[in-house]
């Protein structure tokens, strides 16, 4: 009879070997995300290359994967160049660096009672699991305890984010718009004024109204940032499911040179408007190179010539034409409009910023009347675009009977009154959608423009795919001046930095 061999105890080289694998595993699980963050953010206009990959893997070699905020630090220190690229940074890097797996270990403690009935009860009726929810939000928000909000985004999401049942693929998921819905943490604003009024000292009446308006907004920066505490699990939640590359590319905000003139919203205006002096400096120092690059003309053979025969007959030191290029002038022709009023807005102040790169700028403003606004781009508190174009509609004529905008009379009122403003040294930048409402484009009016100008540069807001949808008057004018599509800061950057003469 035989008996079955025992099985050996692994050696001290078998957990050696077992250990090194772990280990090469880590190595290339780190190895994968980082690529997988570095190619996220490019998507998103990053410049990286791979000097900066380079320093952000030794990075991760110097300070390990145990402190994570640690780590975070790290990275956009390699990799990122300026502030405004922090937010797509930090989003990115949550999505590959996650703060767990899964549901969060907290969560798995102590999860919260999923409802049996997935839709919100109805108007007026109970719901326990909302109400004790935000009865402890309030109290985490009124104590500034961040584990406690971090912790209650993950019960948020557990029992209000899911939606689908996964019957087929790509069906289910999670949502933070579904759950914050569902929660509703803006209207916690009394209740958590209240009580930090309660713990704080009481004082005169008017110190008292200054507080309560300083603690209402202290409170709404606390509740945003829950909002932000809540998009980010649900993201992690969905990167499990459709893989953290596609969702940073689909469900990540852009960099703020990225926004949607005709897409951004109060916030990424506000972010915008920050923006425009340091691209004015940026755009300034190209024009610059530009024009000393023009100065130098084109070669001067017979000059050229001559000097080679000091060095047998080779043209060591070309000779150049010299040129003293003048500034060139700027018009702008804007459309102050609602549907296009903040890229206008935007544009203008870029322009007032870099008033130096030019020998003389003037601007007109126009919905269906043109109307020159030179003198209140100049005035105190221009640099605010909410208060420029409120000054723009209130003060200037721009507006006839109606206040729809009319591309065809205001290019008509241009050529009839200021065409004295373009001459052979200017450049003419028109601002908008070209949205006629159907009305006359009086291309004859553009025509006496462009035949004056130096160069009309048209600047559309629009994507090339809508120009001939509606009203859109755009393959008209397409036809007699250069049109561009220009739907962000950084394409407006680049098209002034190539197209404006020096």
């Amino acid at each position: 009879m035989t008996t079955a061999p025992r099985p050996t105890e692994p050696g001290p080289a078998d957990t050696a070997a077992q250990d090194t694998a772990v280990q090469d595993t880590a190595v290339q699980d780190t190895a994968a995300r980082l690529t997988g963050l570095v190619r996220a953010l490019r998507g998103h206009g990053l410049r990286i290359g791979p000097a900066e990959t380079v320093d952000a893997a030794a990075v991760l070699d110097v300070l390990g994967l145990d402190d994570r905020e640690q780590m975070r630090a790290g990275l956009a220190a390699a990799l990122l160049r300026s502030d405004g690229q922090r937010a797509v940074f930090d989003a990115s890097f949550d999505l590959f660096f996650p703060l767990g797996i899964g549901t969060p270990e907290a969560v798995r403690a102590d999860p919260p009672p999923v409802p049996e009935d997935p839709e919100p009860p109805r108007f007026g009726r109970p719901d326990p699991l909302r109400d004790d929810l935000r009865e402890r939000l309030a109290a985490a928000l009124a104590a500034d305890d961040r584990a406690a909000q971090a912790r209650l985004a993950g019960e948020v999401i557990e029992a209000f984010g899911r939606y689908g049942t996964g019957a087929t693929p790509g069906s289910d998921g999670w949502s933070a718009h579904q759950a914050l819905g569902r929660l509703s943490p803006e209207t916690l604003l009394a209740r958590i004024l209240a009580a930090l009024r309660e713990r704080g000292p009481e004082g005169a009446p008017e110190d008292a109204d200054v507080a309560d308006r300083v603690l209402a907004d202290e409170i709404r920066r606390r509740i945003q940032g829950f909002r932000g505490l809540v998009a980010t699990e649900a993201r992690r939640r969905v990167a499990e499911l459709r893989g953290a590359e596609r969702i940073a590319e689909r469900a990540l905000a852009p960099t703020t040179d990225r926004i949607d003139f005709l897409a951004a919203g109060r916030d990424q205006i506000a972010e915008l408007r920050r923006t425009v002096h340091p691209l004015a400096r940026k755009l300034a120092t190209r024009l610059a190179a530009r024009r000393r690059r023009a100065a130098r003309g084109h070669i001067d053979l017979r000059r050229t010539l001559r000097r080679s025969l000091a060095t047998g007959g080779v043209p060591l030191r070309p000779a150049y034409r010299l040129r003293r290029p003048a500034r060139p002038e700027l018009v702008l022709l804007c459309d102050v409009s609602g549907s296009v009023a903040g890229f206008a807005d935007f544009t203008m102040l870029l322009v007032r910023a870099m008033s130096e790169q030019f020998s003389k700028v003037r601007v007109f403003a126009f919905v269906n009347r043109t109307a020159e606004v030179t003198d209140l781009l100049r005035a105190d508190g221009a640099d605010d675009p909410g208060r420029l174009a409120a000054r723009i509609l209130a003060e200037a004529r721009v507006m006839g009977y109606h206040g729809n905008s009319d591309y065809g009379s205001a290019l008509a009122g241009f050529a009839e009154d200021h065409l004295d403003a373009v001459g052979p040294r200017t450049t003419v930048l028109i601002l908008g959608d070209a949205r006629n409402n159907h009305r006359d484009p009086n291309l004859p009016a553009l025509h006496r423009i462009a035949a004056r100008a130096r160069r009309v540069l048209w600047l559309n807001p629009e994507q090339p795919s809508l120009w001939t949808t509606g009203d859109s008057a755009a393959p008209a004018y397409a036809a007699v001046v250069d049109m561009h599509s220009c739907r962000n800061a950084r394409r407006l950057a680049d098209l002034i930095t190539r197209l404006l003469p020096v």
